[in-house]
């Protein structure tokens, strides 16, 4: 399943935080860093998938 998380990271930043920890800070402190920045969304994203 984490690796299914990665490649949504990798695609889609939000939606891997998303199914990772559900609507929370994390969740939309992800969808601003994505807008700021494709990139900081990413690195975001896969370290909240990895840290969990």
């Amino acid at each position: 399943m984490d690796l299914l998380r990665l490649i949504l990271a990798v695609l889609l930043p939000p939606l891997g935080v998303f199914t990772q920890v559900g609507i929370g800070f994390q969740f939309w402190l992800n969808i601003l860093l994505t807008l700021l920045g494709y990139i900081p969304g990413v690195i975001h994203a896969v370290y909240v998938i990895a840290s969990d």
